[in-house]
């Protein structure tokens, strides 16, 4: 049985799906190249399908990429799958896209309130300028930040997870049993989480409880037991008055 959420001491958050509203960002990022090539039967559902596949295989195939370089080469690649003309400027702005994919409405607020019980932590697949943009939109400063480009690798690979409670246990004295990882992603975060025995709660954004709808995360066919499941942050954030 878990322990009470008033018990943990620090909240290790996935950003992008959980904080900030990828998906919704990935598919206005996608646009450009859909009106450019005059295309209306690529709907966000299907869009956002092929790129949480060509995403996961671009992150196995180059681990050492930074963010916006991978991404260009997911736009390539989408371009690819959709029969699409693209342009290197066309890849390179959706490369670059990550500062304007927007967080959702509730983020800020519930961090702050989250804020004066815990420490909160980033453990994210972007690079430190992209979070940087973004963690504008979220305010409040987090006691560390953990990127793939610290880790060199990403998520689901458990070696960012190692990164991440190596340092935190180093470098501020937190101790894996004092963590609950917070997320959206099943296959970025839960998955991995689970298997370094960390305690979790989910974020379902997706309401994936509820529906089949996995937007732009690759699919997990047999979901990890989570400790708490909340639809949004600030649901999260109430339940600690209660």
């Amino acid at each position: 049985m878990s322990k009470p959420l008033t018990e943990y001491k620090a909240l290790t958050f996935d950003c992008y799906g959980t904080m900030i509203d990828w998906e919704s960002g990935i598919w206005d990022a996608m646009q450009p190249l859909i009106l450019a090539n005059k295309r209306d039967d690529i709907t966000r559902q299907v869009g956002l399908q092929a790129f949480a596949v060509i995403e996961t295989e671009q992150e196995k195939q180059t681990p050492d990429l930074l963010y916006p370089q991978l991404l260009t080469r997911v736009h390539f690649s989408l371009s690819r799958h959709f029969d699409l003309k693209t342009t290197s400027e066309l890849d390179t702005t959706f490369g670059n896209s990550v500062p304007f994919w927007p967080a959702f409405p509730d983020s800020a607020d519930a961090l702050r309130e989250l804020r004066k019980h815990f420490k909160l932590v980033i453990l994210s697949n972007v690079n430190r300028d992209g979070f940087a943009a973004s963690n504008k939109k979220l305010g409040v400063e987090f006691d560390a930040i953990y990127t793939a480009e610290d880790a060199g690798s990403y998520k689901p690979n458990p070696a960012n997870f190692d990164y991440m409670l190596t340092r935190l246990k180093n470098d501020h004295g937190i101790e894996a049993n004092d963590i609950l990882h917070t997320a959206q992603s099943m296959h970025h975060d839960h998955v991995p989480a689970s298997r370094v025995g960390l305690a979790t709660a989910w974020i379902d954004r997706q309401n994936l409880q509820g529906s089949d709808n996995w937007g732009a995360t690759a699919r997990v066919e047999s979901l990890p037991e989570v400790d708490f499941r909340f639809n949004t942050l600030m649901e999260m954030a109430l339940a600690l008055a209660k």
